[in-house]
């Protein structure tokens, strides 16, 4: 009885004597388990070989560049909205601006026919009146009157910058094909070197154009040089006069004869188809001719470059007066040293 409970009392395979459970294996069974154990341990590294781990490796650090690249992408996502927001900014910007681009070119336009329209009245009234001044200048009451005025010699350096400015601009096209002298640009230009051709008339214009407008003198001695020939040559024979006018005052003389190139020049204005640019530039020849300091300082240059032919051709020529001028300067050349001085009343020239 006692056996029988005591049998009962032994536990089982499935009770659980210390809380925790428990299972029955056999001997042979674990054994069996321990050895195939056992060989996995051996067996492991050989079947987990380096590749393996290598694969296991890169495809570790291909999940974090996918990582990487996925927070880039947004990255970059970010940037793309921030650029094609500042890209339609830019173009409204852009559309602005081609508007206000537009508005100004055509206030542009606007502008400069204002501005044609403008010059052209000017050019017409500095015609006009440059005439009217032309006319009045012939009169030595009027010059005397415009001296006593003070005003000259602004009016003098305006003329100055106005004729150098006008034949600077001049076009090599035009002025060997087309040349409208009637424009009013030409009568503004031609009125101004008239006036001051009348200035050089008058005994008292003379002598200010010669003490103080040397900066006039030279220019228009630079014009001559740059007016080609058979151009212009109405303003040519209006220098040449003014200059010849001037070069009877003693001080006007010596500082025409100072001047670079003089000579060169005028020897170059015989060459010109008019017959009266010819005429007028022997006759300022003949005017430096007549002083006998001048005609020192200039025979160096005189006597070398002289174009004899070109003067006797001249001497030749069908104009009566062009034709006594050339023999008469042959005569001077021929001299050379002439010291008579003709009278002041022969030799001013007026341009009108």
């Amino acid at each position: 009885m006692k056996a029988a409970e005591a049998n009962k009392s032994l536990p089982t395979g499935k009770e659980d004597l210390g809380g925790d459970d428990f299972v029955s294996v056999r001997k042979r069974d674990l054994e069996r388990l321990s050895t195939e154990v056992m060989q996995l341990r051996d067996f492991l590294p050989n079947v987990i070989n380096r590749d393996l781990m290598e694969t296991l490796s890169r495809t570790c650090s291909i999940e974090t560049m996918r990582q990487c690249s996925s927070q880039e992408q947004k990255q970059l996502r970010q940037e793309c909205l921030h650029l094609r927001s500042r890209l339609n900014s830019a173009q409204s910007e852009c559309q602005r601006e081609r508007e206000e681009k537009i508005v100004l070119r055509e206030q542009l336009w606007e502008c400069r026919e204002q501005l044609q329209q403008q010059a052209e009245f000017c050019t017409m009234l500095g015609a006009a009146s440059c005439t009217l001044l032309w006319s009045t200048s012939r009169k030595e009451e009027a010059v005397r009157d415009i001296l006593a005025d003070g005003k000259l010699e602004p009016f003098l350096s305006i003329a100055g910058q106005t004729l150098e400015s006008f034949v600077k601009s001049l076009d090599e096209d035009a002025k060997t094909q087309h040349q409208d002298y009637n424009s009013h640009e030409h009568q503004f230009v031609l009125a101004l070197a008239g006036v001051i051709t009348n200035l050089a008339a008058v005994t008292c214009g003379r002598d200010f154009l010669a003490t103080s407008a040397h900066v006039l003198l030279d220019t228009l001695m630079q014009l001559l040089a740059l007016l080609k020939p058979g151009v212009f040559p109405k303003l040519k024979v209006l220098i040449l006069m003014a200059l010849y006018n001037v070069s009877i005052n003693i001080k006007g003389l010596k500082h025409i004869s100072e001047s670079p190139g003089l000579l060169r020049h005028i020897y170059g204005l015989l060459d010109d188809r008019d017959s009266e640019v010819c005429l007028h530039a022997l006759r300022l020849l003949q005017s430096l001719l007549l002083d006998q300091e001048v005609l020192i300082h200039l025979a160096p240059d005189l006597l070398e470059s002289v174009p004899w032919s070109r003067i006797r051709q001249l001497a030749s020529s069908r104009h009566p007066a062009l034709r006594q001028t050339a023999q008469e300067t042959l005569e001077d050349l021929g001299t050379a040293t002439i010291t008579q001085e003709p009278s002041v009343g022969e030799r001013v020239k007026t341009s009108r």
